[in-house]
C-alpha cells in the first residue's frame, strides 16, 4: 500500500501553496486521500520535477482505482474464494440466508460479490469504513488468502 512519507518525499517540498494546501505533507495527505489530484501542484509539472511526478503518477495508479470508501480489489491476485464475501459484516447482516452461511448472496443490499470468478464491490457506500459512523473493519482483508484486498 502507498504511504503518505513515499508520497511526500516525491512532492517538490516547496511549500507553496498554490495547490490549496498549507503544506506539501498536507498535500500528500490529500492525494492519499484521494481529495487531491496531482494536477493541483503546478510546482510539479515544471521540468525539474519531472522524474518525479512520473514515480508519483506510477505510484498513485493503484489508488485511482479505489472506491470511495478506499478499497481496492487486485483484480490480478483474486481467485474467487469468496472468504471476503462470508466474512463482511455488512454482507451478513443484509443476506442472512445467503453470504451468511456461504452460499452466493441473495440479494442487491450485499457490497462484496463473487463475478466472473472474481470479487466485485457493490454499494460500497454501505461498508462500515464509510460514512458518518465509520470503524476500520478489516473483515475482508484479514480473510483473504491472496491479499487482493486493501483499503487506502
Amino acid at each position: 500500500m502507498v504511504g503518505i512519507m513515499e508520497i511526500y518525499q516525491l512532492l517538490p517540498k516547496l511549500n507553496c501553496k498554490e495547490c490549496g494546501k498549507p503544506t506539501c505533507m498536507a498535500f500528500a495527505s490529500s492525494l492519499l486521500s484521494r481529495e487531491s489530484a496531482l494536477e493541483e501542484c503546478p510546482p510539479l509539472y515544471e521540468s525539474e520535477y519531472a522524474g518525479q511526478l512520473e514515480q508519483l503518477s506510477s505510484l498513485m495508479a493503484p489508488v485511482s482505482g479505489a472506491t470511495e470508501t478506499g478499497l481496492i480489489i487486485h483484480d490480478e491476485l483474486c481467485f474467487g474464494c469468496g472468504n471476503c464475501v462470508v466474512a463482511c459484516p455488512v454482507n451478513v447482516a443484509n443476506d442472512p440466508h445467503g453470504a451468511a452461511i456461504g452460499l452466493a448472496p441473495s440479494n442487491d443490499k450485499v457490497i462484496l460479490v463473487v463475478e466472473d470468478g472474481v470479487v466485485v464491490a457493490r454499494n460500497v457506500g454501505e461498508c462500515r469504513r464509510f460514512g458518518e459512523n465509520k470503524i476500520l473493519c478489516d473483515a475482508c482483508i484479514v480473510t483473504c488468502p491472496s491479499k487482493a484486498i486493501e483499503f487506502v
